[in-house]
């Protein structure tokens, strides 16, 4: 069975099974496993002066473990090969989160600021509908090119040990990548390469969103905003998902009791926006990964 073949299985049963409660709470997902080795690296090697050589040394040490068991996994055949990428892949469990949102915002504003909570860093206890709404969309929208578009890519380029070494630079970077005092160097290696891994894919992301509602005509637009955004990355699936729903996503936001103002994206589209946004956004999530299956199974056949 060829890459592609497994690819577009591992889209499928990610799809259907998501992530069981039944077997994660009774074995540590693999995710967990490389966030439990990048927080014992960040208490072992932080330290020091010297954070930025250490941080660049343990992520290369991880980078080729990652590497080496994903190959050992490779030569145990498809089957481990299918399973792995499933699990490694996020469709169901982004939908499923995102959607989430837009059902407590249903209820309550209060239950709608639950539900977002789980899925974004900034502050919601004082969020209005919109933005709620605003904060799903634009974790949706990121984490469609993090958690399935960038996996997906990576493991046709690279296999498993592409996959493996993506999902652990991911977790890094999301773990000691950002820019606090006491990850400011040790962390800038994590936070470099997990940019560099996603370049590619957060821009292909971007054209997926854009290409499954209608083309490429707001491309020129789609860019500008972009860079707009203070990720290199993260900005392009956030413009895309905003141009084509039509609505204006990020803006000032609130972190750790201090106000950002950060631009809005799509600055002319839709402000006060609600549940029903949050559906057109898991739709669009679909309709992305049905393109990705699609063109797996392309890949497959020829």
């Amino acid at each position: 069975m060829n890459t592609p073949e497994i690819l577009a299985l591992a889209l499928l049963l990610d799809a259907a099974v998501g992530e069981p409660r039944a077997i994660w709470d009774r074995v540590p997902h693999p995710a967990v496993l490389m966030g439990r080795a990048v927080g014992w690296a960040d208490e072992m090697f932080n330290t020091g002066a010297a954070g930025r050589i250490s941080g660049i040394a343990v992520l290369a040490v991880m980078v080729l473990a990652a590497g080496v068991i994903g190959a050992v996994l490779s030569e145990l055949g498809w089957l481990p090969e299918l399973l792995l990428a499933a699990v490694l892949l996020a469709q169901r469990s982004l939908v499923d989160h995102l959607g989430a949102v837009g059902d407590a915002l249903r209820l309550s504003l209060g239950d709608g600021r639950r539900a977002v909570a789980r899925i974004v860093s900034r502050d919601t206890s004082a969020m209005d509908g919109p933005a709620v709404a605003r904060a799903g969309i634009e974790s949706g929208a990121e984490n469609l090119s993090d958690g399935v578009i960038a996996p997906a890519f990576w493991f046709l380029i690279a296999g498993l040990p592409g996959l493996l070494i993506y999902k652990l630079v991911n977790t890094a970077d999301s773990m000691i990548g950002y820019r606090t005092p006491r990850h400011a160097e040790f962390g800038w290696a994590a936070a470099r390469l997990d940019d560099l891994l996603n370049w590619v894919p957060a821009r292909l992301t971007a054209l997926l969103i854009a290409g499954v509602h209608g083309g490429l005509r707001g491309w020129r637009a789609i860019r500008a905003d972009a860079r707009l955004h203070r990720s290199p990355n993260a900005g392009w699936p956030e413009a895309a998902m905003a141009r084509v729903l039509g609505i204006a996503l990020a803006g000032p936001r609130s972190y750790d009791g201090a106000m950002r103002d950060y631009p809005f994206v799509n600055p002319h589209g839709a402000h006060e926006i609600g549940p029903e946004a949050v559906d057109a956004a898991v739709r669009a999530l679909w309709r992305v990964w049905g393109a990705a299956l699609a063109f797996a199974l392309i890949l497959a056949v020829f």
